[in-house]
C-alpha cells in the first residue's frame, strides 16, 4: 500500500504544469530504460500472442510512435473503441502476470522508480512528468497504471493513483482554457516564445506558398473522447490535441501576433519504417503574418532521433517544401534540433560507440555500459545519434552505423 493521498497540491506547486516544465531537465537514460524495459516486456508478450503485442504496442507507444487513440486501433481492427479497451486491459494483466512469474529484471527497476513506500503525491508527480516528457498522454492512465504494477503496488492503489494522473492532466486542460479567455496578457509572452523557434525553420528556397487548409486531414479519430480539445478564437472554433505538447504549442500559436491562422493535422503523408508503409499527419500549418507558412511537426526531446521520427522528419520537410512551406520540428524544449547538432559531447564516449558500431549492432546493454564509463547523458546520446545519422530503433533497442559511410564520420 502506498502511504498517502494527498494530491492536493497546485500544479505551480508541485511542478506538474507543462508551462512550467522545460523537457531537458527530464530527459533521462533512467526514462529510457523505464521505456525499454516496457518495449521488451511487450516483445515478450508478442511471442506468447502476437496480437496482444500488436494492441499494447499501438497504445502505449513504446516503439517511439506516439500512443493511438483506442478508436483509431479499433480501426484497425474493425471492433469498437469498446472492444479494444477490453483487449488492451486483458493483455495488461497477463504481462504483470507474465513478468511477476518469471521474475523479471524490470521489477527491480521499476520498484526503484516508483517506490512503494512513496507518497501518493510524489508518484504522481513522477508520473505526470514522465507523461509530459514522452508526450504520452493519451495512454497516461494506462502508462502508469502499469508502471505501478510492475513496480510492486497493489491493483487498488495503482488504480487510484493512476487516476489521480488523468485527473491532473484535465486540471491542465482547463487551465489553459481559462487562459486563452485572456489573450491580450498572453500576446507578449506567446509571441517571445515563438521568436527563438521561428529563427529555426528550415525555409524553401523558393516558391510561392500553398493555401492553408481548411480541414484536419485525420479523421479516423478525430472526436475521440481520449484527446483533448479547446476553443481557440484566432480560427473560431474546437480546436483538438493529443497531449499537454501539443496543447502549448497551440496556445502559443494562437496568443501570438506573429501567426494569421493555422491548421492541426494538414495533410496525410506515407512513409516507410522496415519496409512497412504507414500514415502519417503532420501536427500543425501555421500561417504567419508575414505571408509564409511553416509546417510544424511535435517530438518530444527525448524522442527526436529514433529512427521513426527521423523517417517522419525526413518526408515532413520534403512534403512542407512542396508545398512552398517552411519546416520545424517543436520539442517543447528550450533545444531544438540544431542545438543538439552543435552540443558537445565527451570525446571519450564517442570513442567508445564508434568502436562499438564498427563491430556491428549495439544493445542496450552496451550503452548502459558506456555510461556507466564515461557519464554520458541521454542527450549526449541523442545529440550522437542525430549528427552521425546512426540509426536508433527502440522497442527492442538496437542502435547502427549507417550502411553508407564508417561510424563516427
Amino acid at each position: 500500500m502506498t502511504a498517502s493521498r494527498e494530491v492536493e497540491a497546485p500544479a505551480a506547486a508541485d511542478g506538474t504544469d507543462p508551462e512550467l516544465l522545460d523537457l531537458q531537465d527530464d530527459i533521462s537514460f533512467e526514462l529510457e530504460e523505464v521505456n525499454e524495459l516496457l518495449a521488451e516486456l511487450i516483445a515478450l508478450q508478442a511471442d506468447r500472442k502476437a496480437k496482444d503485442g500488436e494492441i499494447l504496442s499501438y497504445r502505449l507507444g513504446v516503439t517511439g510512435e506516439p500512443p493511438e487513440t483506442l478508436a483509431k486501433i479499433g480501426a484497425r481492427y474493425d471492433l469498437s473503441r469498446d472492444r479494444i479497451r477490453q483487449l488492451h486491459t486483458k493483455a495488461v494483466g497477463q504481462l504483470i502476470r507474465n513478468a511477476q512469474l518469471s521474475g523479471h529484471r524490470a521489477a527491480n527497476v521499476f520498484a526503484e522508480r516508483y517506490p512503494i513506500g512513496a507518497r501518493d503525491q510524489q508518484l504522481m508527480r513522477a508520473l505526470l512528468v514522465e507523461t509530459y516528457a514522452t508526450d504520452t498522454d493519451i495512454a497516461a492512465n494506462e502508462l502508469s497504471y502499469l508502471k505501478l504494477r510492475l513496480a510492486g503496488h497493489a491493483a487498488e492503489d495503482a488504480k487510484r493513483i493512476a487516476g489521480f494522473v488523468t485527473q491532473r492532466i484535465a486540471a491542465w486542460q482547463k487551465k489553459t482554457n481559462r487562459r486563452l479567455a485572456k489573450l491580450r496578457d498572453a500576446e507578449p509572452r506567446a509571441t517571445s516564445q515563438l521568436n527563438p523557434w521561428l529563427s529555426q525553420v528550415d525555409w524553401p528556397t523558393s516558391g510561392t506558398p500553398d493555401a492553408l487548409p481548411l480541414t484536419s486531414a485525420r479523421t479516423v479519430d478525430s472526436d475521440d473522447d481520449g484527446r483533448g480539445h479547446f476553443y481557440l478564437d484566432k480560427v473560431g472554433r474546437d480546436v483538438p490535441f493529443d497531449s499537454g505538447l501539443e496543447a502549448r504549442l497551440l496556445w502559443i500559436l494562437n496568443a501570438s501576433d506573429l501567426v494569421d491562422s493555422f491548421q492541426e493535422q494538414p495533410g496525410a503523408i506515407t512513409y516507410d519504417v522496415n519496409g512497412t508503409e504507414q500514415l502519417y499527419y503532420p501536427s500543425i500549418a501555421a500561417r504567419l503574418t508575414d505571408g509564409r507558412t511553416v509546417l510544424i511537426d511535435v517530438q518530444p526531446l527525448g524522442h527526436v532521433a529514433f529512427h521513426v521520427n527521423r523517417a517522419k522528419a525526413a518526408v515532413g520537410r520534403t512534403y512542407a517544401h512542396s508545398k512552398g512551406w517552411g519546416w520545424l520540428i517543436w520539442t517543447g524544449s528550450l533545444l531544438g534540433i540544431p542545438d543538439l547538432l552543435a552540443r558537445k559531447v565527451d570525446a571519450a564516449a564517442v570513442a567508445e560507440l564508434t568502436e562499438l558500431l564498427a563491430h556491428g549492432p549495439v544493445p542496450w546493454s552496451a550503452i548502459r555500459q558506456v555510461r556507466a564509463e564515461t557519464g554520458l547523458e541521454l542527450l549526449d546520446f541523442v545529440a550522437l545519434v542525430l549528427r552521425n545519422e546512426w540509426r536508433w530503433d527502440r522497442g527492442p533497442f538496437q542502435l547502427s552505423a549507417p550502411p553508407s559511410r564508417p561510424p563516427g564520420t
